[in-house]
């Protein structure tokens, strides 16, 4: 089955062909990242009149690169939540109008769910094998930070998320205070490589570190408004910091954000017995994040599996890809289907568990 995936949740306009939910054709992105990067965030009107400049081009490349006319498609999957609605809204009207003019279904993809099955895209042995499950996914994204458990039947559940800011917002809103620039996570990524993690104490929030103990209720959760407080403290109180204290004080503030997600994953692969753990999302390309995961997971004898970069920042072979297992279960949307800004807690049953049904 061949599937166009469409993405325009937020900044980046994105189409992908994808043959039976492994095989990415095309995948082409149109990021916006320049003329955002001046307001340090992404304003979503802006965003959404981009998309509409940029779909088309965007899909009719992605369609020529793969060598896939339209009536060869089976259907068209787009990201219909959560996201920025002005930015949805451009991506759901064209898929819709392109569903109804080819006479081919639709069906509307959860971008949360859609990270996730990034890290198995080029990895379908994992999904068929019932002795992988349950799986952990780390989702950490600008938008989500979430430990997610994945049982065989599909039924997932988030068993933590954060409280306040997303893990990449606390990266964005560091990169703000120290006027680093837009967007902050690449750039703190890169300048701490050479920096004393330990130079600076960051408080590691909801983990009891400061000797409060942490709710029941709240011991998979995040929240990382306190550290990036305690950044904007620490920098008010330097007044100015050197370039030569910049590498540390970035590699420290990072490694606080890094360790608690690290730290509560392992907890919670232990709880549950998962032996695997998927990291995926947009900061899922943190160099830091990905060496402490992996080797505090091989201490802890569990299998992580990356999400490829290129399938970690917002792409639409995600989106094609998990398609393809709803359109296999006979899952598709309707014409009205809406455009939703939240993330539904709720997320259903994952169709690529071995057992979903």
């Amino acid at each position: 089955m061949i599937i166009l995936g469409i993405e325009s949740s937020c900044d980046e306009t994105a189409a992908s062909i994808v043959k039976d939910g492994h095989t990415v054709l095309s995948s082409v992105i149109s990021s916006q990242i320049a003329l955002h990067a001046g307001y340090g965030g992404v304003i979503p009107e802006l965003a959404a009149r981009e998309h509409l400049k940029n779909i088309d081009p965007v899909v009719n490349s992605a369609m020529h690169e793969a060598n896939v006319k339209f009536d060869e498609l089976d259907a068209i999957a787009v990201t219909s939540n959560p996201g920025l609605i002005p930015a949805l809204l451009v991506g759901n009207a064209y898929a819709k109008g392109l569903a109804a003019s080819i006479g081919k279904p639709i069906i509307g993809i959860n971008h949360f769910l859609a990270h996730i099955y990034g890290a198995f895209i080029e990895h379908p042995e994992v999904l068929a094998d019932s002795k992988n499950f349950p799986i952990l996914a780390l989702v950490v994204s600008g938008g989500h930070t979430a430990i997610v458990l994945i049982p065989e039947d599909g039924k997932a559940k988030i068993l933590g998320s954060t409280l306040d800011d997303a893990a990449g917002e606390a990266l964005d809103k560091a990169a703000k205070i120290l006027n680093l620039g837009y967007p902050g996570g690449p750039l703190i990524d890169k300048l701490a490589k050479t920096g004393d993690i330990a130079k600076y104490n960051f408080p590691r929030s909801l983990t009891g570190a400061a000797g409060k103990p942490v709710a029941p209720e709240h011991k998979y959760d995040f929240s990382f408004s306190g550290v990036k407080t305690s950044l904007l403290n620490t920098v008010h109180k330097a007044g100015t910091i050197s370039d030569s204290d910049l590498p540390d004080l970035l590699a420290s503030y990072q490694a606080a954000v890094m360790d608690v997600l690290v730290a509560k994953t392992l907890a919670a692969a232990r709880e549950y017995s998962t032996p695997n753990i998927c990291l995926c999302g947009g900061v899922a390309c943190n160099s830091y994040l990905r060496a402490k995961l992996s080797n505090d997971a091989t201490k802890a004898r569990r299998t992580v599996l990356l999400a490829p970069p290129k399938f970690c920042t917002d792409n639409a072979a995600m989106v094609g890809g998990l398609a393809f297992h709803y359109l296999k279960h006979n899952r598709i949307d309707s014409l009205d289907m809406p455009a939703n800004a939240r993330l539904d807690h709720n997320l259903g049953t994952l169709p690529f568990a071995p057992k979903a049904i």
